[in-house]
């Protein structure tokens, strides 16, 4: 997983263990990810499926993308379509991505990159492997999480962020069992790059074989856990948890995860995502790219975008 590694994890500043009074947040659901396909036909697991959007809150939805090793011919990507009132942000593992959007944003994401775009009051945007990569084929496998807006901010202008895997904070766990890739968000000392309307943070985690991570996660927020691949356990309670599966959280000041020990040659460790932010607590109206808080301002974004004030496909 060509996703930004460190050869010595001892060489990293480690994560403090829980203290006296600290509590384990508990597992209050675990679901499987069903299998689905986007743009123009690339396979993805839809990571929250199943889980209520109050759980979610201030998430909508999140897509891996992949793991798939195309033949030549084979890549695909998105055509040209419109956002509005939320913020996508694609993180590439493995692979090359490009994107294109109506306000000039753009560039190529790769192995452990970050685009975070706010699509605000509107945008046009496309995501596509490049051209030698659809020539050669090759391996592709990131996510796609969907930020929420609050009210006040759905119609902000459209902001594009490029996060370059270099500039992703890195921690270990306290037995350096562990490598914490911070995006966005503090977690324990170390803040991640990424600058989020919606207080909020983003982690890939590695767990090494048999080892095991108390991640200390912010009081205020919810926390997801989605297994990219590998398999181990979930919370204090050791619940089973593997490949295309999320866990859902409860309060608490840290969560729990690790590594079975014996692992498959494919995935030789336990890899997760770890989401969670603040509930923003506003109703949602969700129609296909558009999600806003009533009926009506869904269906004034269909008429927006219709009149073309989301902007224009570059030439």
């Amino acid at each position: 997983m060509p996703a930004v590694t460190v050869d010595d994890l001892t060489s990293l500043e480690r994560l403090p263990q829980p203290g006296l009074g600290d509590q384990p947040r508990p597992v209050w659901q675990v679901t499987t990810a069903p299998h689905g396909y986007e743009g123009e036909g690339f396979p993805v697991r839809r990571a929250f499926a199943g889980i209520d959007l109050g759980l979610l809150d201030p998430f909508i939805m999140m897509d891996q993308m992949g793991e798939v090793e195309y033949a030549p011919g084979e890549p695909k990507g998105t055509p040209w379509h419109p956002h509005r009132g939320f913020e996508t942000v694609t993180y590439m593992i493995d692979g090359v991505f490009e994107h294109q959007d109506s306000h000039g944003g753009g560039g190529t994401i790769t192995n452990g990159d970050t685009q975070w775009m706010t699509a605000g009051s509107g945008i046009l945007h496309i995501e596509t492997p490049p051209e030698w990569l659809v020539q050669s084929g090759g391996l592709f496998h990131g996510i796609q999480l969907w930020v929420n807006l609050p009210r006040d901010e759905k119609l902000v202008s459209p902001r594009y962020q490029d996060i370059r895997s270099g500039e992703v904070a890195l921690l270990t766990s306290y037995d350096a069992g562990s490598l914490v890739r911070v995006i966005a968000g503090k977690v324990g000392p170390q803040a991640g790059p990424g600058s989020t309307h919606t207080p909020m943070a983003l982690v890939h985690v590695t767990v090494e074989p048999g080892a095991r991570l108390d991640l200390p996660w912010d009081p205020e927020f919810n926390a997801l856990v989605y297994v990219l691949n590998g398999h181990g356990t979930v919370g204090t309670d050791a619940r089973p948890i593997h490949t295309g599966q999320s866990a859902v959280f409860g309060s608490g000041d840290f969560l729990t995860l690790a590594a079975d020990g014996s692992q498959e040659s494919r995935s030789p460790k336990l890899d997760v995502i770890v989401v969670g932010g603040r509930p923003i607590g506003q109703a949602i109206a969700w129609a296909g790219p558009f999600v806003m808080n009533t009926k009506a301002e869904v269906l004034k974004a269909y008429e927006d975008f219709q009149k073309g004030n989301f902007g224009h496909i570059p030439a």
